[in-house]
């Protein structure tokens, strides 16, 4: 199929290949009728020798990442109120901006990816490129006024293979594994390139529709000084 699309320069449109992706991970139906997710595994720095435990929360408009990493503490991030934010023990907390904080905003919903088409602005189909030994369609995809990513999705399965931007250092991310959870296709083990340093998460569960509080997404006392 690679071959024959790059031999008659024939690329399907973005469109199809994202709700390609919607489909065979799950279906757009059961995506849209998550009413929040949350998920739990690990996070690895192997060169430093680190793992941490990993968390996640998802609700409509809120987002919430911890990582508990031995020897640097805590580390989190998340969006509520319309705000993106990150805290952690080095570089302590900030407000992020950007294509990181407009990326981060679009996607704080359950099911995101069945709601690409209100995350992206823009999207294209550009080329035909190999990311580990697999054909993949390489897809341009515009957040908000200009800020965008390049997304590979595989030309046999149609599942995402890698994505990369730039949010200040350029990032590259690898989806190397995928299972089956609770009906849903998705990426388990998630390996990210950046600023010279390779971490792995690991997702070892993830429930989706289930009670979250509020308050577990309240802004730490750090964000919310800078708000004021």
């Amino acid at each position: 199929m690679a071959q024959e699309a790059a031999s008659q320069g024939a690329l399907p449109s973005a469109e199809s290949i994202l709700d390609r992706y919607v489909e065979v991970t799950g279906g757009a139906a059961a995506y849209k009728s998550r009413t929040s997710e949350a998920a739990t595994g690990t996070f690895a720095i192997p060169a430093a020798g680190l793992t941490g435990q990993l968390r996640l929360f998802v609700k409509p408009g809120l987002i919430r990442t911890s990582i508990e990493l031995p020897g640097v503490g805590l580390i989190e991030s998340g969006v509520k109120d319309g705000v993106a934010w990150e805290s952690n023990p080095v570089t302590g907390p900030r407000i992020a901006e950007g294509f990181q904080a407009q990326y981060t905003i679009a996607n704080a919903r359950p099911g995101a990816v069945a709601h690409w088409r209100e995350v992206y602005s823009a999207v294209e189909t550009v080329a035909i490129e190999d990311v580990n030994g697999e054909p993949t369609y390489r897809v341009v995809q515009t957040v908000g006024k200009g800020g965008s990513l390049a997304a590979f999705y595989s030309v046999e399965s149609g599942l995402l293979a890698k994505v990369e931007y730039t949010a200040g250092v350029r990032v590259e991310q690898f989806f190397e594994a995928y299972s089956d959870v609770e009906g849903f296709l998705t990426p388990t083990r998630i390996v990210s390139m950046g600023a010279g340093q390779r971490t792995v998460v690991n997702i070892t569960s993830l429930e989706a529709n289930v009670e979250i509080p509020d308050e577990r997404f309240d802004l730490p006392e750090g964000v919310q000084a800078l708000l004021k």
